[in-house]
């Protein structure tokens, strides 16, 4: 696992070709489990309904994070997670102030091991993992973000059982 994350860092990391437009972490809890994460982001160039104040556009995100499951038995383990997920924002056209947002996006996840704690086995290590989120962007030229995100992860039943997790997340970004 330690080999794809380095793979992967160095493909992010790689030239304009892989210039990224904005990076993030993020922290959250639920079901018994702690998670942190980080993640690059590669804005889309797509705008959809446009006119008016506001509009649809998103980004793809890549990251990865660990979780730390908790349990009175003291069978916790620790779980690596990487991701890929498109993103759709709807946002104000031009950015002003405190700059309002909704998200929502639907990815998929692969994780190092189908064990988090005594009470949670997930079946698979593939996931798929769909979030709603709400931020704040701010600074001088909007390059901060503060947003919280509910985020589902579960293998969408491809293989039973198929018990899923939920976390609450605050998650701080910036844009280049």
């Amino acid at each position: 696992m330690k080999k794809i994350c380095v793979l992967i860092g160095a493909l992010l990391l790689n030239g304009n070709v892989w210039a990224i437009d904005g990076v993030s972490a993020e922290i959250g809890s639920g079901d018994k489990t702690n998670m942190a994460r980080i993640g690059a982001q590669w804005n889309w160039q797509k705008k959809w309904f446009t006119d008016g104040n506001w509009l649809v556009t998103g980004y793809w995100e890549a990251s990865a994070g660990r979780w730390n499951g908790q349990n009175s038995a003291g069978s916790n383990h620790n779980i690596t997670d990487i991701g890929f997920t498109p993103v759709f924002r709807l946002q104000q056209k031009n950015l002003s102030g405190l700059a309002p947002y909704l998200e929502a996006g639907i990815g998929v996840h692969l994780i190092s091991d189908i064990h988090i704690n005594a009470d949670r086995r997930f079946s698979t290590a593939f996931q798929f993992g769909d979030h709603l989120g709400a931020g704040l962007r701010f600074g001088d030229r909007k390059q901060f973000d503060l947003g919280y995100r509910f985020q589902h992860l579960s293998n969408g039943s491809i293989k039973h059982p198929n018990p899923g997790i939920n976390f609450s997340q605050i998650r701080l970004a910036y844009h280049f």
